[in-house]
């Protein structure tokens, strides 16, 4: 018996060790990307209603509103409508566009007013240190460019 109470002890004593208290604690991090909740797709007229009201500050009529959804359905090809209509909201006066000067003055701050404007969210750490390096190296990138891309993005078309 005694033999079996030596052969025992050991046992106990590892299983004792490994049931221990963590020495680290972690804590839980979301891994997903900032949009990942946004899972719905924009209607046509909630696309131009909300990219207008983006470019303008300002609502659309329910008239404008109720033709360029008819547009957008009579085309075929979804991206060439979308694309067409910020190229004609861009060329409209009364557009609110920061100048190329501002822009380049605090990239910083362009970049997380872009994202909150058409994104609806703040960009993370990688985002802006991407916009910047970006619109650092090429001298050509204007904020239209900008807006444009963020108006076509696929996180733009779901809320």
């Amino acid at each position: 018996m005694r033999n079996k109470l030596f052969l025992l002890l050991p046992l106990v004593a590892m299983l004792d060790a490994c049931t221990k208290e963590p020495i680290y604690e972690l804590n839980d991090v979301g891994i997903l990307p900032p949009s990942a909740n946004k899972d719905q797709p924009k209607t046509n007229e909630q696309y131009v209603a909300i990219l207008h009201a983006n470019l303008f500050q300002d609502g659309l009529s329910a008239n404008e509103l109720y033709g360029i959804g008819q547009c957008i359905e009579s085309i075929g090809d979804k991206e060439l409508a979308r694309e067409v209509i910020i190229s004609n909201f861009m060329n409209k006066p009364g557009v609110i566009i920061p100048t190329d000067a501002s822009m380049r003055a605090d990239i910083d701050a362009f970049t997380v007013e872009t994202y909150r404007r058409f994104l609806v969210r703040d960009p993370s750490e990688a985002e802006k240190t991407w916009f910047r390096n970006y619109i650092e190296a090429d001298p050509n990138v204007t904020p239209e460019i900008v807006y444009f891309s963020f108006a076509m993005s696929n996180e733009y078309l779901f809320y």
